[in-house]
């Protein structure tokens, strides 16, 4: 069986850190859940894999006018829907057939599954935003098997310096 990883990050608001990348190596494809703020996060995400971008309330212009709302995928035997602010979702994604739904906006990563459909939220890996944590997630995807997703937080370790990187991916499980 294939095994697809899959990186997904959100509201980078036109700020892609150097931490990503790495953290983030090994992934197949790159799913961006809006807010992204240029095409220059998406050519820099595009050093990992094929990317695909939602609109986030904040893409606005020529720029913004050139991503959709939502977006469809199907990797790997899973149907994923793209979202950026889940209160405008409108449909039924348990009906629908949906695997996966992952969404932004909030900046405050989230894995709950409801039924059928796991539900994500990778949180933000662009400006801190108050309090919260600096995340990125990772699906994996095996079609005939359930999506996992992990929660990487790329702050630093106590006492690392600046140019040491993420700490280890830290898992959370659904809820």
């Amino acid at each position: 069986m294939v095994t697809i990883r899959v990186a997904v990050v959100s509201d980078t608001h036109g700020l892609l850190r150097p931490e990503v990348v790495p953290a983030l190596a090994g992934c197949d494809r790159v799913l961006h859940l809006g807010d992204v703020g240029g095409p220059e996060v998406l050519e820099g995400l595009a050093e990992i894999g094929p990317v695909t971008a939602v609109r986030g309330n904040t893409d606005r212009g020529p720029f913004g006018a050139s991503l959709p709302l939502t977006e469809f995928e199907r990797i790997a035997g899973h149907d994923l829907y793209l979202i950026h602010i889940v209160d405008d979702l409108d449909l039924d994604p348990e009906a629908a057939g949906i695997s996966v739904v992952m969404y932004g906006h909030s900046h405050r990563p989230s894995i709950e599954q409801r039924g059928s459909v796991l539900w994500l939220n990778p949180g933000s890996c662009g400006p801190r935003r108050f309090d919260l944590p600096v995340t990125v997630a990772i699906l994996t995807l095996v079609e005939g098997r359930e999506p996992v997703a992990q929660i990487v937080d790329l702050e630093l370790r106590p006492g690392a310096s600046p140019g040491a990187g993420p700490t280890t991916p830290r898992p959370l499980r659904p809820a």
